[in-house]
């Protein structure tokens, strides 16, 4: 006889169902909502452009502890590839498989899980516990979390601790916190020439030839030395292109991108004029469009990380490694707030691949987890 599933297996799989591939919602936060009402919490919408969001609150007094995430999915590829349907959650070998199930419908299932537990053992606990949730972080990004935080600062309503339910761990849930994230600023050079023929090479300006020094020099240049929460900053070339096709023409343009992730010591104005600063010393003609994809963030030990690495500690029986690494989430957009943030999610292995998945085990964990972490907080 097989074992009954978990409360929070059995609401991970509700939500797994739902085919919400970005910016679609597909019902995931009326069924969020209506649960966290139960709990007491109330809960409002709110609708940019096509993005879904919900900020929901429960108590009116600070300290504000936030489960941060989002219900939107990137799409699941070939369907041929995969073993399972993914919009038909499936447990397989204790693994439960569907499009989300890591990144991060499980995270929000233990959220609710952990909330409902711990409202029901601290029904007059310190503070207020808070959602934030949009369906637009697998998306552009424009009218998801950024635009709740706006809508929250003008009103001056406050996060003081926040745990974004993004798939941290790398072996096991736990193993690792992210305790903040590099900052990532992105470039699109067009660096220009003169087109022409080949053979009369007194008539053009090969763009090719005219960048390479310049790019050569980015690629080799040494930003900073990092510091004790991160390592030194990346350069990284993502993209050249230039051309017309044919063997016999001088292009009239290269296209360069290129991106940086950056650590604390440095800013968005810093980067900008070294790498201008390079190009016009080999006296490039050029136009830049830059992207600001978000600052640095770093949540040092203190009250809120070190709750939630005793947490970790007590549901795992050991500490998690504090880590900045990987890509951007949607903290870089909480933290400029003044907010405490840090990223605590199951494993990241199959995160965007086809069949992905995770430990029912671990979200049992992560929903332990959570609870431990709003007690040693709240309680």
């Amino acid at each position: 006889m097989s074992k009954p599933l978990s409360n929070t297996i059995n609401l991970a799989i509700d939500l797994l169902a739902r085919e919400s591939v970005t910016p679609e919602d597909a019902g995931c936060q009326e069924l969020m909502k209506q649960r966290l009402g139960d709990c007491g919490f109330v809960n409002e919408t709110m609708v940019f452009e096509d993005t879904t969001n919900l900020w929901s609150r429960r108590g009116d007094k600070s300290p504000v502890f936030c489960f941060a995430g989002h219900t939107d999915v990137v799409p699941a590829g070939n369907l041929d590839h995969w073993q399972t349907n993914p919009f038909e959650p499936t447990i397989k070998d204790g693994m439960l498989y569907a499009r989300g199930a890591a990144d991060m419908k499980g995270s929000l299932a233990a959220m609710i899980i952990a909330t409902e537990r711990f409202v029901n053992d601290y029904p007059d606990h310190k503070g207020s516990i808070a959602y934030l949730i949009t369906s637009d972080e697998e998306g552009p990004f424009i009218n998801g979390t950024t635009r709740v935080i706006d809508t929250l600062e003008a009103r001056n309503e406050k996060i003081d601790y926040c745990i974004v339910g993004e798939p941290s761990s790398t072996h096991e849930v736990g193993d690792v916190i992210k305790n903040g994230r590099r900052g990532s600023i992105s470039a699109d050079i067009d660096i220009k020439g003169k087109q022409g023929h080949v053979a009369y090479p007194e008539h053009v300006k090969n763009p090719i030839h005219l960048a390479m020094p310049a790019l050569a020099e980015l690629s080799q240049t040494h930003w900073d030395n990092g510091n004790d929460f991160f390592p030194e900053t990346s350069f990284q070339l993502s993209n050249i292109n230039s051309g017309t096709g044919a063997t016999n023409v001088v292009p009239g343009h290269l296209i360069a991108l290129c991106n940086l992730r950056f650590s604390t010591e440095l800013n968005f104005e810093m980067i900008v004029e070294k790498l201008e600063g390079i190009l016009n010393k080999h006296e490039l003609d050029y136009d830049i469009k830059w992207t600001y994809n978000g600052k640095p963030f770093i949540t040092e030990p203190g009250t809120f990380l070190d709750a939630a690495v005793e947490a970790v500690d007590h549901v795992m029986g050991h500490k998690p490694k504090l880590s900045t690494s990987g890509g951007t989430s949607d903290g870089r957009f909480i933290a400029p707030t003044g907010a405490q943030v840090i990223e605590l999610g199951p494993c990241n292995a199959t995160i965007h691949q086809v069949n992905e998945c995770v430990s029912c085990d671990d979200l049992d964990k992560l929903a332990d987890i959570y609870y431990h972490c709003l007690v040693n907080v709240l309680a």
